[in-house]
């Protein structure tokens, strides 16, 4: 069904009542506040681990990165890092083997990627440290992934309306496609989840990423 979706897929319109959902915001960050703690908590072991093995590799265990959050407010977001550390000063010189289109910038085979880097961009777990920021309420469990300020600054009209909610550590393209789909996707499938967002399709895309996770579908 959402193949089909994506091929028919018309712009997307966001109404205030899309936006006007009180009680729907009030439960969701409830359960952000809680889930987050209980996670950051369990997984401890896990982040002690992976800040070790990627200081192995040279440079800070954690990478702290501005990105654009609801109503185009700017936060910084916590990573583990997974590339080298003049890893941004490199892009320009990698911008021709940009594998994405619109303003995005994804290569399967990034060098700038670290061995550790690598395996742990494989499982997501670079991405572990945002439940800091949404526990924090910079974003939340589920939402559009937040942008960089560069990429926004090429974004139209259409486009910057992903930017009327919180953004979120999963969403409806990492859920089923990840990185294999394109940025016209990307973006038609945040505009379907404001308009759908609910208890009921958080949860569903919250089992539907940690199965993506698990097997690896489309990422790098």
């Amino acid at each position: 069904m959402l193949t089909r979706e994506l091929k028919e897929k018309e712009d997307i319109i966001i109404t205030s009542d899309d936006l006007h959902k009180p009680v729907y915001e009030f439960m969701k960050r409830i359960c952000d506040v809680i889930c987050s703690f209980v996670a950051l908590v369990l997984l401890s072991p896990v982040f002690l681990i992976t800040a070790i093995a990627v200081k192995t590799d040279g440079g800070s265990a954690f990478y702290t990165q501005t990105r654009v959050g609801k109503n185009s407010k700017p936060f910084k977001m916590y990573k583990f890092r997974s590339m080298c550390p003049n890893a941004e000063n490199m892009q320009a010189e990698l911008m021709r083997y940009n594998e994405m289109d619109g303003p995005v910038f994804k290569i399967k085979e990034d060098p700038r990627i670290t061995k550790v880097g690598r395996f742990i961009r494989k499982y997501s777990i670079d991405e572990l440290p945002q439940l800091i920021n949404i526990l924090k309420g910079d974003m939340s469990i589920v939402g559009p992934r937040p942008p960089l300020e560069n990429e926004v600054a090429q974004y139209n009209s259409y486009q910057m309306q992903r930017l009327l909610i919180k953004p979120g550590l999963t969403c409806f393209w990492q859920a089923y496609g990840r990185s294999a789909l394109s940025f016209n996707d990307w973006v038609y499938m945040d505009m379907m989840y404001i308009k759908r967002r609910s208890m009921k399709t958080d949860i569903m895309l919250i089992i539907k990423t940690i199965f993506a996770v698990i097997f690896k579908r489309g990422a790098y």
